[in-house]
């Protein structure tokens, strides 16, 4: 089963206090790469997030938006003063402490400026004691558990969104993949059919052209010589090797199709292995029948490429 590395998924979820809103953007990627943006405060379960994320999604670049507002009264948040007022405190001991002309304007500075330093602003669940930070004990844990719980739920049910999204353009993408897959075998059907004619043909134009040239200069070319030249092109024209790893490649493409959900990497590294194996066919036949069944392969086989690129 295919499932696609592009989609959306979206869900809210509201508690007691708290309200939860999440939003899930995927798109493709060689590896697997998460863009986070959380709501300042909660940075300590970025890796919870990611590690949910991970055991759903293989690959991909994955754009993800939390937003958690507190639904009290409260905002949530508090200035932590004696942070905000050292932070002051320090930027004028450096001002002072510079030569004449680099005097710092510390009139100009603007309050959304210093609110944005580090240990400014501050959770509820944080409280200031003698200018330090220190985390309430047990009932801050049991806060933090029952914000998971819900940003958990959350996330399950966006990312339920996103996979029927995701597994939807799938179904579309094997579909058309399984049409071009049967295109490939109708012409490296014909082209098995026409290989057995390279070499006779190429004798006869062969002989036409030596006894062309025999003729206008008076020379002879003994029989033996002819048919040496002959063994040495029907082996360098021989197909036969390139036509049975191109059938073998189509077959474990099918085969993976089925068999695996995350199967991108394999089918683009057969897909090259396909386009390989069609050059070498298109070069060593010297037909020109072939070689125009070969254009349609690889034709076929760019747009295999293109989607291949984005299944997971």
């Amino acid at each position: 089963m295919l499932y696609s590395m592009t989609g959306f998924g979206s869900a809210v979820c509201k508690g007691e206090n708290i309200s939860i809103s999440v939003e899930l953007k995927t798109v493709n990627s060689r590896y697997f790469k998460l863009s986070l943006r959380l709501t300042d405060g909660y940075g300590a379960m970025e890796q919870r997030i990611e590690s949910l994320l991970r055991s759903a999604i293989e690959r991909g670049t994955i754009n993800v938006s939390v937003r958690i507002v507190s639904t009290k009264g409260e905002t949530g948040f508090q200035i932590n003063t004696p942070v905000l007022l050292s932070y002051v405190e320090q930027l004028q001991n450096v001002a002072q402490a510079l030569p004449g002309g680099f005097h710092a304007d510390l009139g100009k500075l603007q309050l959304d400026q210093l609110v944005a330093l580090p240990g400014v602003i501050v959770t509820d669940s944080e409280i200031a004691v003698d200018s330090a930070i220190v985390t309430e004990g047990e009932n801050n844990e049991a806060e933090n558990e029952k914000t998971w719980s819900l940003l958990e739920k959350a996330l399950r049910e966006a990312l339920d969104t996103l996979q029927m999204m995701r597994k939807t353009e799938g179904e579309s993408m094997a579909k058309d993949l399984a049409a071009n897959l049967e295109s490939l075998r109708l012409l490296i059907g014909t082209i098995t059919e026409l290989s057995p004619r390279v070499a006779p043909l190429y004798r006869q134009k062969l002989k036409e052209r030596i006894e062309k040239v025999m003729t206008e200069h008076g020379l002879s070319l003994s029989e033996a010589d002819f048919v040496r030249e002959l063994a040495v092109y029907a082996d360098r024209c021989d197909i036969s090797e390139e036509i049975v790893r191109f059938q073998s490649h189509l077959e474990q493409f099918a085969s993976a199709m089925q068999s695996q959900k995350c199967c991108g990497r394999k089918l683009d590294f057969l897909t090259q292995e396909l386009f390989r194996e069609a050059n070498t066919i298109g070069s060593k036949a010297n037909d020109a029948e072939i070689t125009t069944h070969v254009v349609e392969i690889k034709t076929i086989i760019e747009r295999i490429r293109e989607m291949v690129q984005n299944v997971e």
